[in-house]
């Protein structure tokens, strides 16, 4: 399994908020930033592992080459 990037901060109440970056939509909080880590975890397990409705992924294009000829 790869390992995701993450975007994350910390709160004045102590807390950390953070989302994973393909998924930014869907943030979570840890009381550190290791808990935050597990949550973010789990949260990738679950979307990567599941059909989930309104859940946006992203993708990359493949290099697609030029067919002057048509397809």
């Amino acid at each position: 399994m790869r390992s995701p990037q993450f975007t994350y901060w910390k709160e004045n109440d102590g807390m950390f908020l953070g989302y994973l970056n393909e998924y930014p939509d869907h943030w979570t909080q840890g009381e550190s930033l290791s808990d935050l880590k597990i949550h973010l975890r789990d949260l990738n397990e679950i979307f990567s592992s599941e059909q989930i409705i309104g859940i946006k992924k992203t993708e990359k294009i493949p290099n697609l080459s030029y067919h002057p000829a048509g397809f």
